[in-house]
């Protein structure tokens, strides 16, 4: 089975308010799951990596061979890839947790799409930095 999540983190401000948002879907992409959530004063780096986290950890409910995450970070995803080294200190934890939460599937792979590619997980951040 193949999963695939679509995950966003977005500060107002950077940082700023902070939240992310997370959708996962199955082979047929139907939504199984979405997350929007407050994650408080963070930059925009912070916010996408936890919104990566959060996606992982949603996808571990469900039994998949294939994940596919897709975000709109180049950052993330090229770390992820292991195409740039993680040289800022405070993200080197997160990518750590993301890496290890990745081991729980056979096959992961990060795309970076333009924004308007992952507008479902772009909106909940929006939602969630609106929410009172």
């Amino acid at each position: 089975m193949k999963l695939y999540i679509n995950a966003d983190g977005g500060s107002r401000g950077n940082p700023g308010p902070a939240a992310i948002g997370v959708v996962v879907l199955d082979e047929n992409k139907k939504v199984l799951e979405t997350c929007k959530e407050k994650i408080g004063i963070a930059s925009n780096n912070i916010a996408e990596y936890k919104a990566l986290i959060k996606g992982l950890e949603l996808a571990s409910k469900h039994k998949a061979n294939e994940v596919y995450v897709i975000m709109d970070s180049e950052l993330v995803v090229r770390q992820m890839n292991g195409e740039y080294k993680v040289k800022a200190a405070h993200l080197l934890p997160l990518h750590t947790t993301a890496k290890e939460l990745a081991k729980n599937f056979p096959k992961v792979f990060y795309t970076n799409v333009l924004r308007e590619y992952n507008a479902h997980a772009d909106m909940l951040v929006n939602e969630a930095l609106d929410e009172r």
